[in-house]
């Protein structure tokens, strides 16, 4: 144990006493294997790319030797220099690191140190009032506001703030050139001094983090830290899986929360819309089984709201978070005990980050993935390709539960339900069609009809993928039913839809909706207008050929008119020039150069 988990005082470079103090409060006795591979190489002043998996504890193994490097300088921090940059790719990782930071700066002798939460969400005129009015040594923040700042032609001047700068931190490098930062951090590092630290820190290297590597870094260091050879999630993380048929994955996922007795849990979903719809629905269905599960729901476009609904559900003891992909990386909440997975992740590797929200820092923890029968060599792929062994779930299992009637009855009170659950079913259809793994997750292979009766539809909606035989397959005792005949709870919304279809019923469009009628044109004719567009840009390329050439032709004469002179003429002014050099050295008379040159006939 000692081997891979040193205490903080046997790392090969000694700590100061006050951040020893904190991690002897916040009862972290042991630094992890990144951590002491890490740590004393930032401090020894070396450039550090880091790979380990996730839950590692990678953010203690950037904020101690950051801490280290602005306690060393010899003169005081001044309240306009910034020592230290973390750059993060979402505001929840930033903001989870800044409260990781606000501990160590609790501690007497770190205090005097500041630091500035710099997200999106956030006023950037008060960003900019506060680091004028207090300053900032430290910069927790996301790559576009950190960019906006150094841009913005302001008397704030960050260019000259950052001019001190001992450490750049790159948390997360993989998903920030995930989510197209790239052309952002170029422009960040310009504004950087070259005389810095770097730490790069990701789960995964590829090829973008390498090239990244080479623009930021100096010859750095490479650690990878592998907890276990065999597999690349957390060592004491239990993975499983279940196949069930479309139409009973809702069923299976409540009674296995139910038999598993699920405490604190965070559902994946594949679409923003689809978090929506859920998080109006679940939360009956839970209570219809008697679990006083409290809902939540987040996704990346709710912007301001995000931060608040997950400190809601960290202090909330019995919960479940539904969310996107947003929260896949670097979310550190550690009493969750299970992460559970609707259907397969766009990546192979966004599997291993959703399931690396639990596990974390030694604990203990579960992962459940839904899969079709159609999904099956899933279990396969990710062996193979992540490393990672799924284990078949076990529970006693009702197919013949009734749920839909709770659904349904949420939707015939409320059509704005309707509309939330079509969005979300349509959108779901077509994420599903964009998988990496569409060798295996292929959308032909799926029964929408069984699909959308999972998700408690009344009708099937229109869209291309609906083919006839889905009718059959679909299961809803509302199918003729029509929904115009159904009221919004919302009496403003239910108003304005109201004066929409008197609007229709007399023109026949529907008000505000963009129609796009495609031109139908006879095939031969088609075909017609695409030969004599072919010819027409032919007969165009050769003009501009022809212009060409004639231009040439025309700028041809004057090139030859630069030749003045005859071959014979040539030959005389070498005579003349060679003459003159014999002259020049003495070798000949005046008379006799004036006789070579032709001077000496007669005046």
């Amino acid at each position: 144990m000692s081997k891979t988990r040193p205490k903080w005082t046997e790392l090969d470079k000694p700590l100061n006493e006050s951040i020893l103090n904190v991690l002897k409060r916040l009862q972290f006795k042991r630094a992890t294997p990144v951590q002491a591979a890490t740590i004393p190489l930032l401090l020894s002043c070396k450039d550090v790319a880091t790979e380990a998996v996730t839950g590692s504890g990678k953010t203690l193994a950037f904020l101690i030797p950051m801490l280290e490097l602005l306690l060393k300088r010899d003169t005081p921090w001044k309240k306009s220099e910034v020592g230290a940059i973390v750059i993060s790719p979402t505001r929840e990782l930033a903001t989870q690191t800044s409260s990781v930071l606000d501990e160590f700066l609790k501690e007497e002798k770190l205090s005097h140190f500041t630091q500035r939460l710099l997200v999106g969400g956030n006023s950037v005129e008060e960003d900019v009032n506060i680091i004028k009015r207090k300053g900032a040594q430290i910069l927790i923040c996301t790559p576009g506001r950190m960019q906006d700042l150094l841009e913005r032609k302001c008397d704030l001047n960050m260019p000259g703030r950052v001019k001190s700068l001992e450490l750049l931190v790159l948390d997360e490098a993989d998903r920030l050139l995930d989510l197209g930062f790239e052309a952002t951090l170029n422009t960040i590092f310009s504004y950087l001094p070259r005389q810095r630290r770097t730490g790069l820190f990701s789960a995964t290297q590829t090829k973008e983090v390498a090239d990244l590597m080479r623009a930021g870094l100096r010859n750095p260091v490479l650690v990878c830290v592998k907890e276990k050879a065999a597999q690349s999630t957390p060592k004491l993380l239990q993975n499983y899986f279940a196949i069930v048929e479309p139409e009973e994955k809702l069923k299976y996922l409540l009674q296995f929360i139910k038999a598993n007795d699920i405490q604190k849990s965070l559902l994946f979903l594949p679409t923003c819309a689809c978090v929506e719809y859920w998080g109006l629905v679940l939360p009956h269905l839970l209570a219809a089984q008697g679990q006083t599960i409290k809902v939540f729901a987040l996704h990346g476009k709710m912007k301001q709201r995000r931060g608040k609904i997950l400190q809601k559900f960290r202090d909330t003891e019995n919960a479940m978070l539904l969310c996107t992909d947003v929260l896949a990386r670097g979310v550190d909440i550690p009493e969750i005990d299970w992460v559970l997975q609707w259907d397969p992740p766009s990546s192979a590797a966004a599997f291993v980050h959703r399931v690396g929200r639990t596990a974390r820092q030694g604990n203990e923890g579960n992962a459940l993935i839904l899969l079709l029968p159609s999904e099956d060599a899933y279990t396969t792929f990710l062996e193979k390709n992540q490393k990672v062994k799924l284990i078949p779930a076990s529970i006693e299992f009702d197919p013949q539960q009734e749920i839909n009637k709770i659904i349904h009855d949420l939707q015939l009170k409320d059509r704005s339900i309707i509309d939330k659950g079509t969005r979300a079913f349509v959108s779901h259809i077509r994420a599903y069609s964009k998988h990496e793994c569409n060798l295996i997750l292929r959308l032909k292979d799926l029964d929408l009809g069984k699909i959308a009766t999972s998700y408690g539809m009344l009708k099937l909606p229109k869209m291309p993928e609906m083919k006839e035989e889905f009718q059959e397959t679909f299961v809803s005792p509302f199918k003729d039913l029509d929904l115009n005949t159904l009221q919004y709870k919302d009496k403003q919304k239910q108003a304005s839809y109201d004066k929409k279809l008197e609007i229709y019923q007399e023109t026949g469009e529907w008000p505000g909706k963009k129609i796009h009628k495609k031109k139908t044109v006879a095939w031969d004719k088609a075909k017609k207008e695409r030969i004599d567009k072919k010819e027409l840009k032919k007969r165009r390329k050769d003009a501009r050929n022809l212009k060409k050439e004639k231009k040439a032709a025309d700028e041809a004469p004057k090139k030859k008119r630069k030749n003045k002179f005859t071959e014979e003429e040539i030959e005389e002014l070498k005579r003349d020039i060679a003459s003159i050099k014999k002259f020049k050295k003495q070798k000949i008379s005046q008379a006799e150069l004036d006789e070579e040159m032709g001077f000496s006939g007669d005046e």
